[in-house]
């Protein structure tokens, strides 16, 4: 053999440097060996499996317990849940916006208040009258938070648990239960609607949330206590004092608060607490409920909620629904309202229907039923429409102002709007006014003089001076010329009078008081058209309603409303101090004061003697002339009748040194809206302003001044002399013949007045307005 040794052969696998596999422990399989038999009996080795990311059902377990998770996996699963639901409030919290405030809640109602601060009226798509917090009391303050939630100063907007029950009944299908926070309610009232849904509740937490940490408490309450539905139509808390207890909120008490803080809870209910007896129950333990509550939160005492028994609940007061502006307080309203727009632009028809406005009136709640009254009761008296056709179409519009200030205190202006009659007849212009007017030309003559010698100056003129009474004279202008009329088949004026009595030449004063036309046609154009124009604006007569220059204007065929002529009439009252009527005397919008609502500043309009005078004339008509069924007043008064041609309007102005009043009396068909004659009307032939309007003035007056003393009027100062008209005898025997004598030139005598308590003679209008 050689020297060589024979290797033994070499292992697979080997773990040694050469490939053995010492010290590895694993025995080596050679590439091409057969795989090793199993052993009989020995046990199979299972393969690795896979692990899964959520063990559920659980391996490694049988039966029930399969299926059961795991303490771990519970846990696991709540962080989970809680996390994504953490996740998503988040995002929502964060994405979510507080909305622009429902449009609805941003309506309010305008309120009108009599002259006694008592509601008039109010208007409006919704009944509300925001208000802030400082006008609440303390107290009623606190029956809400009481009564809603009480933990309203330290929560933070939202109560959960109120929040889960909520969820829980709508989920059910039942109605929400309570459980809000006032800002939750506040949330869903201004920004949010009233449906009951799951998703309207989250977004109702979210923004309460944000509401919460972006106002104050104070900003939230006061939304809250605005917001609001308590039944009878009342939104806000200043409403529901007004429909519950005819009170502003700041008079209203804490037992009185805790029924409103009550009636929130079931509005429809409770609003039937004064009459139904069922309401009534369930609202007495609502409101016990509530002054109880107020002691557990420690804004009550108990000795103090021992005060408010059973026999001390506040009842409401009676309520009428849909009573709205019936009788005389639409014509109100719509005057007020008028004023308000005429004295500030920026209150227009759009900002009024937004409401907001609250507006103070110079009505007298009183005078305005006794007019009313008055008006009611003489048209049973006198007018029968169910036997007389005539007296169906019967119009009456009245006004009363007071001398001194210029206030309205009251107004007639018709049936009312719920009787379809809109047309305020005290404010309307178109009814001429006959013979009143001629106290203005009075008024204008004695402050200006009359020019009654063409060419010549102005002369003085006063109620004694005379004038040609007789029916049918030719009447001359200041140039000497007889005036025209194209209705007179001699081409000139003939003015006529009620009859053909001859009057001869009489006394201005007697003229007015027996309402003669002819010697007040005469006097007007010797003073002048621009100078009884003049008077006229001065004493508060609107230039827009003052007939153009013509014989007829100084007899009035001017069609100023009832109003006006009253305060012109209240300025003769005042010894020719002047104040525009006026209507409004505060306007506040959303708590805040217009300004321009001060009172109109009385101006001097005639000289006191002037006023004086007039009054003293018109007394003169009442006591001995054509308005002696005002005698029974049964106290100092003055005024004047007025009855136009073809009799289609009549009137009476009167006045007192304490009230003015205008009664105008009129015929129009609703469907044809012109004048119509008033011949027939109340079974009478013809018909006078000193008949049915005086009547109706005389009655308000009486019961308008009862507890008033019975005050006289100034004396008037002394004038001095006052021309006559050219051609009136002298108050002498004179040699020389009257120009406008016969035609022998014999003198014409002077034609005495009646003594007092004769009849008179009815002066005519012929074409021009008379008495």
């Amino acid at each position: 053999m050689s020297g060589h040794r024979r290797r033994p052969p070499q292992r697979l696998n080997s773990g040694t440097r050469g490939g053995g596999d010492r010290g590895t422990g694993r025995r080596a399989v050679r590439r091409d060996q057969a795989p090793r038999e199993e052993v009989p009996g020995r046990a199979k080795r299972r393969a690795p499996q896979q692990k899964r990311w959520i063990d559920y059902p659980r391996r490694g377990r049988t039966g029930p317990r399969r299926w059961l998770p795991s303490v771990l996996q519970v846990l696991s699963l709540f962080l989970l849940v809680l996390g994504g639901t953490a996740a998503v409030v988040g995002y929502a919290y964060a994405t979510v916006t507080i909305p622009d405030p429902n449009p609805r809640t941003l309506l309010q109602n305008n309120v009108y208040y009599w002259s006694d601060g008592t509601v008039l009226a109010t208007d409006g798509s919704v009944n509300r009258q925001n208000v802030t917090l400082a006008q609440v009391p303390a107290d009623v303050r606190w029956d809400f938070i009481a009564a809603e939630n009480s933990s309203f100063y330290t929560d933070p907007g939202i109560d959960p648990q109120g929040i889960a029950r909520a969820v829980l009944h709508m989920a059910e299908g039942d109605s929400v239960q309570s459980g809000s926070t006032i800002t939750q309610q506040f949330v869903k009232n201004t920004y949010l609607d009233q449906s009951q849904t799951i998703s309207r509740k989250f977004k109702e937490l979210l923004i309460s949330s944000k509401i919460g940490a972006s106002m104050s408490k104070q900003q939230i309450l006061q939304g809250y206590l605005n917001t609001c539905y308590f039944g009878r139509q009342a939104n806000g808390v200043q409403a529901a004092a007004r429909m519950y207890y005819n009170l502003p909120v700041e008079k209203v008490d804490v037992s009185q608060g805790a029924f409103l803080a009550a009636a929130v809870n079931e509005p429809s209910l409770f609003q039937y607490a004064d009459s139904d007896p069922k309401a009534r129950a369930k609202a007495e333990s609502r409101w016990s409920w509530v002054l109880d509550r107020m002691v557990e939160t420690g804004r009550l005492t108990s000795q103090q909620r021992a005060r408010y028994t059973a026999a001390d609940f506040p009842t409401p007061r009676k309520w009428a629904p849909g009573s709205g502006l019936t009788g005389q307080t639409g014509y109100l309203v719509q005057l007020a309202r008028s004023y308000v727009q005429a004295h500030d632009p920026a209150v227009t028809d759009d900002s009024l229907s937004r409401g907001g406005y609250q507006i103070r009136t110079t009505f007298d709640r009183k005078k305005t039923a006794e007019l009313s009254k008055a008006v009611a009761n003489v048209r049973k008296e006198r007018l029968d429409p169910a036997h007389r056709s005539v007296d169906r179409d019967v119009q009456v519009g009245a006004a009363s102002v007071d001398p001194g200030t210029g206030r309205i205190l009251a107004v007639y202006g018709g049936p009312g709007y719920d009787r379809a009659h809109y047309s305020d007849n005290a404010d309307t212009s178109g009814v001429p006014v006959g013979s009143t007017f001629k106290p203005v030309v009075l008024a204008a003559a004695l402050q200006h003089g009359a020019v009654m010698r063409p060419g010549g100056p102005a002369q003085a003129v006063t109620p004694a001076s005379k004038f040609n009474g007789d029916d049918g004279i030719r009447i001359k202008d200041q140039q000497g010329s007889y005036v025209t009329d194209d209705k007179d088949p001699t081409g000139f004026l003939h003015q006529h009078n009620d009859t053909a009595h001859r009057w001869g030449y009489i006394s201005l004063r007697t003229a007015m008081e027996q309402s003669v036309n002819t010697p007040y046609v005469q006097l007007g154009e010797d003073v002048g058209y621009d100078n009884v124009a003049k008077t006229a604006q001065a004493l508060g007569l609107r230039s827009g309603s003052l007939a153009a220059p013509s014989a007829g204007f100084y007899i009035g065929t001017s069609t100023p409303s009832a109003i006006r002529m009253a305060g012109a009439y209240a300025t003769f009252a005042a010894s020719g101090t002047q104040t525009t009527p006026y209507s409004v005397t505060k306007v506040t919008h959303n708590g805040t004061a217009l300004h321009g609502f001060t009172a109109p500043a009385p101006v001097r309009a005639l000289p006191s003697a002037v006023a004086d005078h007039v009054t003293d004339v018109l007394r003169g008509v009442i006591a001995r002339g054509t308005g002696t069924k005002a005698q029974a007043l049964g106290r100092t008064a003055a005024g004047k009748t007025g009855t136009t041609d073809d009799y289609r309007s009549a009137w009476f102005v009167g006045y007192t040194p304490q009230l003015a009043t205008s009664v105008v009396l009129f015929r129009e068909d609703p469907k044809h809206p012109q004048l119509q004659s008033l011949v027939g009307v109340g079974g009478l032939q013809k018909v006078f302003g000193g008949d049915i309007p005086t009547e109706i003035w005389t009655q308000y007056m009486r019961g308008a001044l009862t507890g008033l003393p019975d005050t006289p009027f100034p004396t008037p100062t002394p004038l001095g002399h006052g021309a006559d008209e050219p051609g009136a005898p002298s108050p002498t025997p004179s040699a020389h013949p009257d120009k406008r004598g016969g035609k022998d030139g014999r003198k014409t005598s002077p034609t005495v007045a009646p003594k007092p308590g004769t009849p008179a003679p009815r002066p005519k209008c012929h074409g021009h307005r008379c008495r």
